[in-house]
């Protein structure tokens, strides 16, 4: 009789351990290979890398607007804890010139015989033990009288406003914080996209950067004449002098470089270009993008003028001018420069006209 063998039962459990260490293998390769500490990186097409860098790109996009926001208010609050340390200044040399008109009046006072209780507590260098005893003061004459509640005045607004001077040092301190925290996020965004774009050749990165530059070489041979730019199609007229000229400042600085946080006049992010655009016609528009879409009257997309600010993305993290039939000028990211581009390239969140 042949021999039967008995089937090999494999265990549950050992073939669950077994699959679950090749996914965490599977998973850790996975992730070192973009940080440099696994085995070589997975082979992206142009076109993956292009979809990757552009993710990164945005992502980068709303840190950078949450950075210029907090900068805003980070340089608010030094310009009034400077304006409060100012003031504080100024009290204190008041004080001091009352304080040197008690001490006149306190000499004259002990070459006649004596020196009134008011006045050692005025003259003390110790404020506190002057305002606990300050109702001393009714003991002097009028005069002293006067002198002493106005330096007791003097007293109390100087530690006011040093009260005030902690609480904007405070709220400077952590705006710095924040900003320290929203670069390191631009930066290390930025710098993994410039990682992605080494990995492909020179020819296809300038095919990738080539790309949408059709329009803005037809916008410059245009601008470089003596017509007014216009977007194809034919002339679309701006609303009112000052959306015509922000139109014609941004058409004027095609071909800027984008740089995170700059406002021009050479380099811009995208709000940094809105705003100096505005600027140069006289409007001040706030600094970031989700400020700058309440800075106007809402107008549907169907409504759109030159000069209207276009808006993109859930967050509101990007901004452009309109400059008509479907177009807009921009400044995109760090690799490509301001330039002109259809709205539809980006998810539309609405607009604004500036008014």
């Amino acid at each position: 009789m042949a021999a039967h063998r008995k089937p090999r039962h494999r265990s549950a459990g050992g073939h669950r351990a077994r699959t679950a260490a090749t996914l965490a293998l599977a998973g850790a390769a996975a992730a070192t290979a973009f940080d440099g500490t696994g085995h070589a990186e997975p082979e992206l097409t142009p076109t993956q890398v292009k979809a990757t860098v552009n993710k990164l790109y945005q992502e980068a996009e709303v840190a950078t607007e949450k950075y210029n926001g907090a900068k805003e208010k980070a340089d608010a609050a030094q310009r009034r804890l400077a304006a409060l340390q100012d003031e504080a200044a100024r009290k204190e040399e008041r004080l001091d010139s009352a304080r040197d008109a008690l001490g006149s009046f306190a000499a004259a006072q002990y070459r006649s015989g004596g020196l009134p209780p008011a006045l050692h507590l005025a003259l003390s260098d110790d404020p506190d033990r002057y305002l606990d005893g300050a109702s001393l003061a009714e003991r002097a004459g009028d005069r002293q009288s006067a002198a002493v509640a106005r330096v007791r005045r003097q007293l109390r607004e100087i530690e006011q406003l040093r009260g005030a001077a902690r609480i904007e040092l405070a709220a400077l301190t952590s705006r710095r914080a924040e900003l320290k925290r929203h670069k390191k996020t631009v930066t290390g965004k930025l710098d993994a996209a410039r990682r992605l774009l080494a990995r492909l050749t020179a020819e296809e990165r300038a095919r990738l950067a080539g790309q949408g530059q059709g329009t803005d070489r037809a916008f410059r041979a245009v601008t470089a004449g003596r017509d007014r730019p216009t977007a194809p199609g034919g002339p679309v007229a701006a609303p009112d002098s000052r959306a015509a000229a922000a139109v014609g400042y941004a058409y004027s600085k095609l071909g800027s470089p984008y740089v995170w946080g700059a406002t021009g006049p050479d380099a811009f992010d995208c709000s940094g270009l809105v705003q100096a655009a505005y600027r140069s016609a006289g409007v001040f528009l706030p600094r970031t993008t989700y400020a700058q879409i309440g800075a106007g009257r809402r107008v549907a997309r169907s409504e759109l003028l030159p000069g209207d600010l276009v808006f993109f993305y859930s967050g509101i993290s990007h901004v452009g001018i309109y400059v008509g039939n479907g177009q807009m000028v921009h400044a995109p990211n760090p690799s490509a420069p301001v330039r002109v581009a259809p709205i539809d390239e980006m998810p539309f969140a609405g607009a604004t006209r500036v008014v």
